[in-house]
């Protein structure tokens, strides 16, 4: 009677701490915690306008790192065509960075002149920032930091990368520069 005693106290103990264990794995795993929010960042525009992506609440947000000597450049225009499309629910940003090839040399002036001139741009340009490395702008080392934005941890790695975000703020999903902003990829998210 002791021994078998003994054996259903060992396995209630064993059990016990299983679960105990299994419990504080589960607890650390499914929390995520966010540090800040997107609509943390304030940004200067093309024109020098500072606004704040606070305002853009309640839209989707597609951000892309652009340059004006890419091979990626032509992408321009399905940019511009998705803004025209689905304007009302998203707002689609673009970020000049020299980054990758030294691609985009221009002044703003001159970023904002192209675009406009070649492409039509009408959508929401900002000021020339950094995307990449120890000078990245904070809004991409949030947008690439998995510990920070609960979500991502890819950082751009050329020209035309995109980051989806959703109505309250969090990353849906990173597309890599050869994914075509009119892509079903995209355009199924939105």
């Amino acid at each position: 009677m002791k021994k078998s005693f003994l054996n259903i106290s060992g396995i209630f103990l064993i059990t016990a701490i299983v679960a105990i264990f299994w419990a504080g794995t589960t607890t650390k795993t499914n929390k995520t915690m966010i540090k800040g929010s997107v609509y943390d960042f304030k940004l200067k525009t093309i024109d020098g306008e500072e606004i704040s992506l606070s305002k853009f609440k309640g839209k989707k947000l597609l951000l892309v790192n652009v340059a004006s000597e890419c091979g990626y450049t032509p992408q321009y225009k399905n940019l511009e065509a998705l803004h025209k499309q689905y304007g009302d629910k998203l707002v689609l940003i673009g970020f000049p960075a020299n980054n990758f090839g030294k691609q985009e040399p221009g002044t703003n002036a001159e970023i904002k002149s192209f675009c406009t001139k070649n492409y039509g741009v009408t959508f929401l340009m900002m000021d020339k920032i950094s995307v990449a490395g120890n000078d990245a702008h904070p809004l991409y080392k949030w947008l690439s930091n998995k510990v920070d934005n609960g979500v991502c941890e890819n950082a751009p790695n050329w020209n035309f990368c995109k980051y989806l975000i959703d109505e309250k703020g969090t990353i849906i999903k990173f597309f890599p520069s050869k994914v075509d902003p009119l892509s079903t990829e995209i355009t199924s998210l939105l």
